[in-house]
């Protein structure tokens, strides 16, 4: 099926929820169900007092400090997590807690990873606040694992995880005052003032008083069942039949988006292992010239998706694969249906887009979550809902789209991007689409050849279920632990 796209960049004057008319707005909202359903899910805490818990529950974390000042440029906190148990530890059900105080209380942070032996890409990091601030906590930084992240065997660790977070003006943050800081700690040794959680559950160390870090554990339904789809890429190429028998189609017609006069290529759809799994590449190639540009798309021939939960874990690329930079791409995981008229009430599209190089008005790379209401291709005019974070998103991440009856939430690495509002909300079913394309050859005059590549690991969609993250990443799991390479049992629309 040809993907008829339409961006929100290409007019920057119509973005937000107000452009929206006033009689559609009405129309859709008056559409849209009165009430979500809500799984209400239990937590319960492994240690006998409220914040606190022992090395009992199978890990201990170790910290140590790169930073020792009492102010610095940027707080330092490297961690290891190690299996203290007798069975392999799933990464992805961890989390840990450090805790500071704020230098200012409209103050704002920014985390970053400098390396990890478990890769830097494989490290979530949220920045978020106490509900009972106490003398030397207000805030928290929580670090987590991606599935790509593994598993730790008995008495393994993680080996180092080099952190750090800063004021986002730089300005100089005190650390002497902070409740998890330890300027003495320069070597790596147990920590109880960091705390862990295990699949929501306290199993390490002691929270400031009054605060606790559990968080409901995640309840996720097993292997199987109905209305879900489950794909680890595991094909040998894309003349592989098991891709078109199992409901995908690798595109080859003409059009949109993208340069006019390119072609979409089914043979720069390839797959190779990494990290143990089986991953597709898309390439994208140009030498300057529409005939010599070549885009990819691989998509879902069915369009019986709707509300529920999207997954993919997706590696995108600032640098291209071969040759000169600097060509205006779009890497991109997304669901959507036809466009049956200009400004038909009915369509729905839901992206995750990354511009490595700018475009759109963009001078660099900006990652964007969008919501479509609707739209008209000529003259342009646009109703959407946009979120977009201006920094580079080079490496794999794990993006989950989650859609009920109130809301749209899109999450990256575990951490929420942006909501959008029930207006935009689905009316009709659409397809799952993963594509790769260049907006222009605006600018470019250079002849030599250049290629890019996105990756994708995996895909997940479960039918009119709304799940954490954390859920899920215990699916997936659940699913490579059975063996299991491929499910669709999302009934037909």
């Amino acid at each position: 099926m040809t993907s008829a796209r339409s961006h929100h960049g290409e007019d920057p004057t119509v973005t937000s929820n107000e452009n929206r008319p006033a009689a559609q707005r009405r129309s859709r909202l008056r559409a849209v169900a009165a009430a979500a359903v809500v799984t209400a899910l239990g937590a319960t805490a492994l240690a006998a007092l409220p914040g606190s818990a022992s090395a009992a529950g199978g890990l201990s974390v170790q910290y140590r400090t790169s930073a020792t000042g009492a102010t610095a440029d940027q707080s330092e906190p490297w961690f290891k997590v190690k299996n203290t148990g007798t069975t392999a530890l799933p990464l992805s059900e961890v989390r840990l807690r450090y805790y500071f105080k704020a230098d200012s209380p409209g103050a704002a942070y920014r985390f970053a990873c400098s390396w990890a032996s478990k890769g830097c890409a494989n490290i979530i990091g949220t920045l978020g606040t106490l509900a009972n601030p106490t003398d030397t906590a207000d805030r928290y930084l929580e670090v987590g694992f991606t599935s790509g992240a593994g598993s730790l065997a008995p008495g393994a660790d993680t080996g180092d995880m080099q952190l750090r977070f800063h004021q986002s003006n730089w300005q100089t943050l005190r650390q002497s005052d902070d409740y998890s800081f330890n300027a003495g700690q320069t070597v790596y040794g147990d920590s109880t003032k960091v705390t862990a959680t295990r699949a929501g559950s306290l199993v390490w160390g002691t929270a400031p008083a009054g605060n606790t870090p559990t968080d409901p554990p995640p309840t996720t339904p097993p292997p199987g069942g109905p209305g879900s789809l489950w794909d680890d890429f595991t094909y040998t190429s894309h003349t592989d039949p098991k891709i078109s028998a199992n409901g995908w189609s690798v595109r080859s017609n003409s059009g949109g988006p993208g340069v006019p006069g390119a072609t979409w290529d089914p043979s720069n759809v390839t797959f190779s292992t990494s990290g143990g799994n089986t991953v597709m590449a898309m390439e994208t190639s140009t030498n300057g010239t529409a005939s010599g540009t070549e885009h990819t798309e691989v998509l879902t021939k069915a369009t019986k998706f709707k509300n529920g939960t999207y997954a993919a874990r997706v590696k995108f690329n600032d640098a291209p694969k071969s040759g000169p930079d600097g060509d205006r791409l779009v890497q991109t995981f997304f669901t959507i249906n036809d466009l049956k008229a200009p400004m038909a009430d009915d369509y729905a599209e839901y992206d995750f887009e990354y511009l490595p190089n700018g475009g759109w008005g963009e001078p660099s790379n900006i990652l964007y979550a969008t919501s479509w209401e609707t739209y008209n291709p000529e003259p342009w005019q646009a109703v959407n809902a946009h979120t977009e974070s201006r920094q580079s998103y080079a490496g794999w991440h794990d993006l989950v789209l989650t859609i009920d009856d109130n809301s749209i939430k899109y999450y990256v690495d575990g951490r929420l991007f942006g909501t959008h509002e029930a207006s935009y909300l689905p009316e009709r079913p659409m397809s799952i689409n993963f594509n790769q394309w260049l907006i222009d050859l605006n600018g470019q005059t250079s002849t030599t050849p250049r290629a890019y590549e996105e990756q994708v690991d995996y895909v997940l969609h479960v039918k009119d279920q709304v799940l954490t993250p954390a859920q899920v990443n215990a699916k997936i799991a659940a699913y490579r632990s059975a063996g299991t390479a491929f499910e669709d049992t999302v009934p037909a629309s």
